[in-house]
């Protein structure tokens, strides 16, 4: 039987490239003998992480429109042009048995193109808020997969199959952890942990809050560790003490989600995923400068259901103190909130869309 054939497109942000990775790997695991290619954004973060993760990537000159008056704006149709010419020759070339998209710029150009040439199209929207090339690309593909409820106010509801998104497989049984958790942060058993999780690169209000919050931290007998980010290192890094460290990265995400009692965090569509599989209790605060607000969509779709906290970053002042002591005095609330984030929870995703995939290339067939 001839090996199957599978090009992938997602990236500009881990948000897009991490499910992308995850759902090639799982199709590995099925189809051994298959080939990959994936197709990114030629400047972008995938030209480099797709490699690490052992795929083959091609680079399209294609960028995003900036949402203001912008001489970048001019060079778009150009790119587009570029883009969906030179999609049509990888496509000629890789002849693959189906194409999927994770969002973002490049899988735009790609997936019309496979779409054109009746390639069997699958695109998997992570957020709550559906990102503006899924939307453009809803009327052509044959399956949409989506990580919320509600999504057919943006895709054909007979497209749509409700997977979540794919996350860590290590985050599975976090809970069976604790005691390793505790010993790798050298922690203190007796003493609650904070997790503070500002994403790869930080989050400036969250850090300034937590640096404020330090005596409050430690006037509640809290642990704290904090990601601060890599842009924020060198300014926070002399803000550890014996119960507040410090991290630019945390390459034990299972660890640091074990050591954890509290978290606040980010609410980017993979954040929140993982949160829903870890189950503790979340205050989120989500960043209100990325693209038609999702974050905040993302952790209001949680925060309506009595699963999370939620604080918007104008209220950070007013609210947090507050809103995290009384979290932290009741129980109740406590194990509330923790058993209603993991009822949301989507442990199978990313086998859930590769079945979808595997349905595809039937229809092919």
């Amino acid at each position: 039987m001839k090996a199957k054939k599978f090009i992938i497109s997602g990236g500009g942000t881990g948000g897009h490239i991490y499910p992308a990775v995850a759902i090639a790997n799982e199709l590995k695991t099925r189809f051994p003998d298959a080939e990959f290619l994936f197709v990114g954004a030629k400047d972008r973060m995938e030209m480099e992480k797709v490699p690490q993760a052992g795929y083959k990537i091609k680079g399209l000159w294609i960028s995003g429109l900036q949402r203001s008056l912008s001489l970048q704006n001019l060079a778009f149709p150009l790119k587009l042009v570029s883009s969906l010419q030179k999609s049509q020759q990888i496509l000629k070339e890789f002849k693959p048995d189906v194409a999927i998209g994770t969002g973002g710029y490049a899988s735009a150009p790609l997936l019309r193109m496979a779409a054109l040439r009746k390639i069997p199209c699958l695109i998997q929207e992570q957020n709550s808020h559906a990102g503006i090339t899924n939307k453009w690309l809803s009327s052509k593909v044959q399956k949409i997969c989506v990580a919320y409820e509600g999504m057919e106010k943006f895709f054909p509801s007979e497209k749509i199959k409700l997977t979540g998104n794919p996350v860590r497989q290590d985050l599975l049984d976090i809970s069976s952890k604790k005691e390793e958790a505790i010993s790798f942060f050298n922690w203190k058993k007796d003493k609650k942990t904070l997790l503070v999780l500002g994403g790869s690169l930080g989050a400036r209000k969250i850090n300034q809050l937590i640096e404020k919050s330090l005596p409050f931290f430690e006037k509640r007998n809290l642990q704290v560790i904090w990601q601060c980010g890599k842009q924020y290192e060198e300014t926070y890094k002399n803000k550890g003490t014996e119960t507040v460290q410090v991290h630019a990265f945390l390459n034990r995400m299972d660890l640091a989600y074990a050591a954890a009692d509290f978290i606040i965090s980010r609410a980017g569509a993979l954040s929140v995923s993982e949160l829903c599989l870890v189950g503790k209790p979340v205050i989120f605060i989500p960043s209100p400068n990325v693209a038609e607000d999702h974050q905040t969509k993302n952790a209001m779709s949680i925060s309506k259901k009595n699963a999370a906290l939620l604080i918007k970053e104008s209220d950070l002042d007013s609210s947090f103190e507050n809103e995290f002591s009384q979290l932290l005095d009741s129980e109740e609330k406590q194990k509330s909130l923790s058993e209603n984030i993991k009822k949301l929870a989507k442990p199978n995703a990313t086998k859930d869309i590769v079945e979808e995939i595997e349905k595809l290339l039937k229809i092919k067939n």
